[in-house]
C-alpha cells in the first residue's frame, strides 16, 4: 500500500511538473514570437505529436484549417522524430521562398535523402551548381521547336491511334473502367516516347499494366511515405538492415535504374552508327542529352526524373477535371462547344492556344486539386518570412499549393467551388484570362526552379481533355465523392470508375 501511495505521488509530481514546464515554455516562445497565433496544440519533448496521429488521415484538411485560422497563413509545427516544419499559404512568403531569398532555401539534404535512391542526382533531386548546370541544359531543350513539334506529333499518334480506339470499343461495350488509370498509362506512354525514344502502348485497359510503370508506382509511393512518416529515422533503419518497404524500393529503384540505362546503352550504340546529325532519330530528349555529351549516371537521373515528372501529374489534373466536369454538365457543355469549334479533325499548337475557357478548367481543377499538393525547401541560415514568422537554420519550409487552393483571403468566399470564370478578366469566357500571380497559385512552382514543361503539359492535357469530349461523353459509375489522396503526386483513392458514350449516340438518344 505504501508503494502504491509513493508511485501515485510521484506519477503526480511528474505531470505537475510537466504541465507547469510546458506553460512556462509557452510563455517564453511566445514572447520571443517563434510560436503562430494558431497551430496544433504542441507539448514538450514530442510536440505536436498526439495531433499529428490523430489527423495522420486528413493532414491537408487539418492543416488547411488550421492555417485558415491563422492571421498569417501560416504555422509552425514540431513533432518528435520530425525536425521543425513551417507551413504557409501566404503568397507574400511563397515569393519570398522561391524568388527573394532563394538561395536560402534549397532543396537540402533532409528532401535530396528521400528522393536519393530513386532520383539521383537528377534535376529535381539537387541543389547549387549541379542543379544550376542541368537547368541550363535542360532549359534550352525544352525551349526547341523542334522538341514541341515532335511533342504534338507524339501526342496526335498516341492520342488519336492509341487512346481514340480504345474508348470507341468502351463505348461500344458498355464496359466500366478506370479512366484515372488509362490516362495515367497514356501519360507514361508520351512521356516515354518524349524522354527515351520508345513505345510503350499498352493502353488496353485489359491488358496488365507495364513492369517498368509497376517499378515507378512502387519507388514513387514508398518515397511518399518516407516524407510523411510520423518517425522521420524509421526508414532509414528499415533501409540499413534491408527489409520491408525499403527492400521493395531497392528492388523497384534497380529494375527503372536497369531499363533506362540499358535504353542509354542502345541510343548511344545506335547514334554511332547513323550519325549525329541524323534529326528524325534525335528528336527526343535522350538523344539530345546524349549529343550534349553528358555522362551516363547524369543522363539517367535526368531522364528518369522527367519520367516521374511528367506522368502522373497531368494524368492526376485530368481526372480531377474530368469529375468535376461530370459533376456540372452546363460547364461540361461549354467545353465541348468551344472544342467543336475547331473543325479540324486535329488539333494544333495554334488551335488549342484558342482554347482559353478549357485552359481556365484545367486551373480551375488544379487549384482544388493540385497535382502536388505541397513543395518543402530547408533553410540553410536563420531567417525572417514576410510574415514575422522566425525561420531556423535548419527548419523545413513548406508552400502548401491544396491549402492556398481553400483560402477565402485570396479565391473569396465561393473558393470551394468549382467555377472556372473566375479565370476571366470579364465573367463571359469570351474575354481574355487573367494574368494570376504566381505565388498565389504555385502549381508549377516559380521563380528559378518554375517547371520547364509547364506549357507542354498544358498543351497534352488540352489535347487529351478536348480530343475526348469532341467525341465522348464521361459518366462516373458511383455518386460518392472522390478521396483526393497525396503522394510524390495526388491521386483519387481507387482510381475513378466510369462508363463512356459516343456523342453521336448521345445526340440520337436524347433526340428521341
Amino acid at each position: 500500500m505504501a508503494t502504491f501511495v509513493s508511485l501515485t505521488f510521484h506519477l503526480l509530481s511528474f505531470i505537475l511538473l510537466y504541465t507547469s514546464l510546458f506553460y512556462f515554455l509557452k510563455i517564453i516562445f511566445h514572447k520571443l514570437g517563434q510560436l503562430p497565433s494558431h497551430g496544433p496544440p504542441t507539448y514538450p519533448i514530442i510536440g505536436c505529436l498526439i495531433s499529428f496521429y490523430k489527423n495522420q488521415s486528413r493532414l491537408l484538411d487539418w492543416y488547411t484549417e488550421l492555417i485558415s485560422k491563422s492571421a498569417t497563413s501560416t504555422i509552425v509545427v514540431n513533432r518528435l522524430g520530425a525536425r521543425r516544419t513551417i507551413i504557409t499559404a501566404n503568397p507574400q512568403n511563397v515569393e519570398y521562398i522561391l524568388k527573394t531569398n532563394f538561395n536560402n532555401f534549397p532543396k537540402g539534404k533532409p528532401f535530396t535523402e528521400i528522393l536519393g535512391d530513386f532520383l539521383g542526382y537528377g534535376i529535381f533531386n539537387v541543389d547549387g551548381e549541379l542543379w544550376n548546370s542541368q537547368r541550363k541544359l535542360a532549359s534550352h531543350e525544352f525551349t526547341a521547336k523542334s522538341l514541341r513539334e515532335f511533342f504534338i506529333s507524339t501526342l496526335e499518334e498516341e492520342v488519336d491511334k492509341g487512346l481514340s480506339p480504345v474508348f470507341e470499343s468502351l463505348a461500344e461495350t458498355g464496359e466500366v473502367f478506370d479512366l484515372q488509370e488509362l490516362l495515367r498509362r497514356l501519360a507514361f506512354n508520351m512521356i516515354c516516347k518524349v524522354s527515351l525514344g520508345i513505345d510503350r502502348r499498352c493502353l488496353d485497359p485489359s491488358l496488365p499494366v507495364s513492369p517498368l510503370a509497376r517499378a515507378f508506382d512502387m519507388a514513387s509511393e514508398i518515397c511518399a511515405r518516407r516524407a510523411t512518416a510520423p518517425m522521420y529515422l524509421v526508414w532509414k533503419f528499415k533501409r540499413c538492415l534491408g527489409i520491408g518497404s525499403e527492400k521493395m524500393l531497392k528492388d523497384a529503384v534497380q529494375r527503372v535504374h536497369q531499363y533506362v540505362s540499358k535504353v542509354i546503352v542502345n541510343r548511344e550504340k545506335m547514334i554511332l552508327e547513323q550519325g549525329e546529325n541524323n534529326n528524325n532519330q534525335n528528336q527526343d530528349l535522350l538523344s539530345r542529352l546524349i549529343l550534349a555529351r553528358h555522362e551516363e549516371k547524369v543522363i539517367r537521373d535526368m531522364v528518369v526524373s522527367f519520367i516521374m515528372a511528367g506522368r502522373d501529374t497531368t494524368s492526376a489534373a485530368m481526372t480531377w477535371l474530368f469529375w468535376l466536369l461530370s459533376c456540372h454538365p452546363d460547364i461540361e457543355q461549354e467545353v465541348f462547344k468551344e472544342t467543336n469549334i475547331i473543325k479540324e479533325r486535329k488539333f494544333d499548337y495554334d488551335s488549342l492556344k484558342e482554347l482559353r475557357f478549357l485552359k481556365a478548367c484545367l486551373c480551375e481543377s488544379m487549384r482544388l486539386y493540385p497535382p502536388v499538393v505541397w513543395d518543402s525547401k530547408h533553410a540553410l541560415v536563420d531567417d525572417l518570412l514576410p510574415d514575422n514568422t522566425h525561420v531556423r537554420a535548419g527548419d523545413r519550409v513548406t508552400y502548401f499549393p491544396y491549402g492556398m487552393g481553400r483560402m477565402e483571403a485570396l479565391w473569396g468566399k465561393d473558393c470551394l467551388e468549382f467555377k472556372p470564370n473566375r479565370w476571366f478578366l470579364e465573367p463571359e469566357q469570351s474575354s481574355s484570362l487573367k494574368k494570376v500571380c504566381p505565388y498565389k497559385f504555385p502549381i508549377f512552382q516559380a521563380g528559378p526552379r518554375v517547371c520547364l514543361g509547364k506549357e507542354m503539359a498544358f498543351i497534352q492535357m488540352k489535347y487529351v481533355v478536348a480530343s475526348i469530349l469532341r467525341q465522348f461523353e464521361i459518366r462516373p459509375v458511383s455518386s460518392d465523392r472522390p478521396v483526393f489522396v497525396p503522394r510524390l503526386t495526388a491521386h483519387m483513392a481507387g482510381g475513378f470508375r466510369v462508363v463512356v458514350r459516343k456523342r453521336s449516340q448521345i445526340t440520337t438518344t436524347d433526340s428521341n
